[in-house]
């Protein structure tokens, strides 16, 4: 399995008994529909390993604590510590309307109703308080929030977003 092929589910955090059993903080909104996995890829050494679920249960809502087959002791523990998990793309849940994944909106074409076509996504900048549309527009990178409010529509058969940027933003980079 590929990390193309997969998506970052969240991150190992640390240990919850001296049977294995560790905690990881997940990367997503709705984090009971992972409670109860059965298996998952870690990220270990820059290659994605199958790790089989014992059991999972939700803990303290955004943590799950999980214990994997064959990791039975501290120490094992200790060797996945800070690990990333990934699952199957094809796990992800199906969004619909204006919702998207960030990893599914990488290459669509970015129109402003005032401005006209703005570029291509060519990734998203998530690091800011603000998640931003990193787009190229013939070589000139414009930043545009990735704010509801701005959004308009998402056409996943044309591959666009529309989006109603402030007026002038867009300009601020030309």
């Amino acid at each position: 399995m590929k990390k193309e092929d997969c998506f970052y589910l969240g991150k190992i955090v640390k240990k919850y008994s001296f049977k294995g059993e560790v905690l990881a903080k997940l990367d997503t909104d709705q984090p009971d529909i992972y409670e109860h996995l059965d298996a998952v890829f870690l990220d270990l050494r820059n290659n994605l390993v199958p790790f089989f679920v014992e059991h999972s249960q939700l803990h303290k809502s955004e943590l799950l604590r999980i214990k994997f087959e064959d990791v039975d002791t501290e120490s094992d523990a200790d060797a996945i510590m800070k690990s990333h998990l990934y699952l199957p793309l094809d796990l992800l849940p199906k969004l619909d309307g204006n919702k998207f994944y960030f990893h599914e909106v990488i290459g669509f074409n970015i129109k402003d109703v005032n401005f006209g076509d703005v570029g291509i996504i060519k990734g998203i900048n998530d690091s800011t308080a603000q998640a931003l549309f990193e787009i190229d527009r013939d070589g000139t990178e414009i930043l545009i929030p990735m704010n509801d409010e701005f959004i308009e529509q998402v056409d996943r058969d044309n591959k666009t977003i529309v989006v109603n940027s402030p007026e002038g933003l867009i300009d601020l980079y030309l």
